[in-house]
């Protein structure tokens, strides 16, 4: 049947319909077929999404009745004994697809043209390629069955782009943006990068404690998070990067056995004055080790502290949190989203810092915490709360050790 899809000609708004259904129907099958109102939910995601679409219930709706009406998706009833309208896919009957063919489609549809790289990374949560070439090897596949082609490679990329056949990307083929060098933090080393961490949470460590205090008053998100993790957590509670401690005291308050870890001596001394019923100590997430009194914790944060470490440093950086955790321990991790390395020379009238902040890739973050071994993965994006000078999405995780 692949020989219908260059006939198949669909705009960018039925692309998003359909390259949502796909996606839903294998990450939330529990859910699935889907309501109208989670298809537009589907749709608008923030994130895995490019471009970020604002399509209203009606838009939606007509678009999924011209799907219909080119035989591609079928509208049904829910048998949940409420009447209601489901939206179901068959585009993967009428191609024929197999599930390799499957997933690289529904991230083609959902996020235009990519790299096998980028698509082996996107896809881990459809299927698991055992690499980038058995990626690459199942497009030149599909591209004999018309259903992509290979992009000419762009000035400064390593790698050829792949475009689905379906009709117009959604995406431009813009002009060759900056790469993102997630590795600039240890462009000198590692060791220097550390020193320089040190160096800066000392230098700005009262004022930036003072600033923090008082911040979870305003993140009713963070709060519920929070909450949900002193509930479930069965033992002990580490944050990882603690900094002047008001996230451990928070979750203290809630009835966690909690405390904290930092790299920076002054940052610890400011938590143990503000919060003294607590305990704060100076360490190394990447050297966490288990709790004198536990088998292992039932909780490990890292809550914005590894804003600071290389794409390259993030899957030894998970492991040492993830090792001491306890069977059905939670990892709970928080950082900012986003394709930015921010060089940070000024931070509260502190200057020549020249430290590094890097915004993560969420779908690149959610391969590496399944390439940990854990499970129950839940994982959030919120936009940015303007009205505290936020300009970055922010990411959030949830995930358990088997």
């Amino acid at each position: 049947m692949a020989d219908l899809a260059p006939d198949l000609q669909l705009t960018p708004t039925e692309q998003r319909v359909l390259g949502s259904l796909l996606e839903k129907q294998v990450t939330v099958p529990a859910s699935y077929p889907l309501t109208l109102s989670a298809l537009r939910t589907a749709c608008n995601q923030t994130s895995s999404r490019e471009p970020v679409m604002d399509l209203a219930e009606q838009e939606v709706e007509q678009t999924a009745k011209g799907l219909k009406d080119k035989g591609v998706l079928r509208i049904v009833w829910s048998d949940t004994g409420r009447r209601t309208l489901k939206y179901h896919q068959v585009l993967t009957d009428v191609l024929d697809l197999e599930d390799d063919e499957r997933a690289l489609l529904t991230v083609l549809l959902l996020r235009g043209p990519q790299a096998p790289g980028e698509l082996r990374t996107r896809t881990e949560r459809l299927h698991a390629f055992d690499g980038r070439d058995d990626a690459e090897s199942c497009l030149v596949g599909m591209a004999e069955r018309g259903l992509v082609r290979q992009l000419d490679r762009r000035p400064g990329d390593r790698d050829h782009r792949w475009v689905h056949l379906l009709g117009p990307s959604g995406t431009p083929d813009p002009t060759p943006a900056a790469q993102v060098d997630r590795e600039a933090p240890i462009a000198d080393s590692p060791e220097a990068r550390d020193e320089r961490v040190r160096a800066t949470y000392a230098a700005v460590a009262e004022v930036y404690a003072e600033t923090l205090t008082g911040e979870l008053d305003h993140l009713p998100f963070e709060r519920w998070l929070l909450e949900r993790v002193a509930a479930e957590a069965d033992g002990p509670v580490v944050e990882v990067g603690c900094g002047p401690g008001h996230v451990t005291a928070h979750l203290a308050a809630l009835g966690a056995d909690a405390r904290g870890l930092d790299l920076t001596p002054e940052m610890v001394e400011q938590a143990r004055r503000r919060y003294p019923q607590g305990r704060y100590d100076v360490g190394d997430l990447r050297r966490l080790m288990r709790p004198e009194s536990a088998a292992g914790w039932g909780a490990v944060l890292a809550w914005y502290s590894l804003i600071h470490l290389a794409d390259s440093e993030l899957p030894g950086a998970l492991e040492a949190l993830v090792r001491p955790l306890v069977p059905g321990g939670l990892l709970v991790l928080a950082m900012q989203a986003g394709d930015d390395v921010r060089r940070i020379n000024e931070w509260h009238g502190v200057e020549g810092l020249g430290l590094d902040l890097v915004h993560r890739d969420p779908d690149a973050v959610l391969a590496l915490v399944a390439a940990a071994g854990l499970t129950d993965v839940e994982w959030f994006v919120r936009g940015p709360l303007s009205g505290r000078g936020e300009t970055a999405r922010r990411l959030y995780v949830l995930a358990r050790r088997p």
